[in-house]
């Protein structure tokens, strides 16, 4: 990301507006994969966080996916149906994650198909229940669950109360026009970026890398810690008994006018602590960013410099979500 001025006029309306109306926003980024087959609870128990066999139908589960090292690969939500299993995930991570399933995929009755047709629709706010009452739309009042026949879900994505909508793509212009008819605003995707950078939700392949371990980035919602075995449990059952994690993910606030750029060095009296990971402007918060930090900089109220090539910029560390 190129250093500009951060403070964005759009993005501060979609937050005057969530603070008391509704939004809905097309994730284009998300891609729903269909799992099918008679082994398909079984496979995806093995091969993901999750406690997939205690999923029942019209339930929704966050899971990640590892290596043998707890690694990450991949993240995503688990919707389960009466025959099948839908995955929904960032399509720029399919292609590995893809690869890595089908290496373990030997006499298995699983079949994995792209739902290309399909849209995931995010909606935000606290009025978001009640504009989808009044389109005659009854979401699950249960975070985490979902009606199969409606595609909608009480999904709190970015960790607060919100809906998602999975639907036919040729049916989006239509459902964004209903939207609208009940005073529901369609918000930027920056707006919806910012807030879980607010809430410190770390993205994979932007604020990890193939060496990140899932507790460092603070993925504990997406682990069952009593379920069976599954690919990469070993590493982080060790972690979690003996607490040894030496990274994990923090928040920045950073005293800037401009946003720095991503990938800078985090500087802890002139030794590296990590790397600045994400960066937006909040209207709640200014300048604000994630970082996975080396435990040394862990304390709240540290203060660390940003490393870039025309000098020092100074950010405090604090715990996320940010207050």
């Amino acid at each position: 990301m190129d250093s500009k001025q951060p403070t964005d006029p759009a993005i501060a309306r979609d937050f005057a507006l969530l603070d008391r109306e509704a939004g809905f926003c097309l994730l284009e980024d998300r891609l729903i994969v269909r799992m099918v087959g008679d082994d398909r609870v079984a496979f995806m128990h093995g091969m993901c966080t999750a406690n997939i066999k205690a999923l029942r139908v019209g339930q929704v589960a966050p899971a990640l996916f590892l290596t043998d090292r707890a690694h990450l690969i991949a993240d995503c939500f688990v919707y389960c149906l009466a025959d099948a299993l839908w995955l929904e995930l960032n399509r720029a991570l399919w292609p590995t994650l893809r690869a890595h399933l089908d290496r373990y995929l030997v006499a298995d009755d699983v079949e994995m198909e792209e739902m290309a047709q399909l849209a995931v629709v995010a909606l935000e706010g606290p009025r978001a229940a009640a504009a989808l009452g009044e389109l005659g739309l009854a979401p699950p009042a249960v975070a985490w669950g979902w009606d199969t026949a409606g595609g909608l879900a009480n999904l709190p994505r970015f960790g607060r109360p919100a809906f998602t909508a999975i639907v036919e793509r040729a049916r989006w212009p239509e459902l964004a026009a209903r939207m609208r008819s009940v005073h529901c605003a369609e918000l930027r995707p920056a707006t919806l970026e910012v807030i879980r950078v607010e809430q410190g939700l770390a993205l994979v392949g932007v604020d990890t890398n193939d060496r990140t371990l899932a507790l460092e980035a603070a993925f504990q919602r997406e682990i069952s810690f009593d379920k069976g075995c599954y690919i990469g449990q070993e590493t982080v059952e060790r972690a979690t008994a003996r607490g040894g994690i030496k990274r994990r993910l923090m928040g920045l606030r950073i005293a800037a006018e401009d946003l720095p750029p991503r990938g800078c060095r985090v500087l802890l009296d002139s030794a590296p602590v990590g790397m600045l990971t994400s960066v937006v402007w909040s209207p709640r918060h200014a300048v604000i960013g994630l970082a996975i930090l080396h435990h040394s900089a862990w304390t709240p109220g540290t203060v660390v410099s940003l490393e870039l090539p025309a000098g020092a910029l100074a950010a405090t560390v604090v715990e996320v979500p940010f207050a």
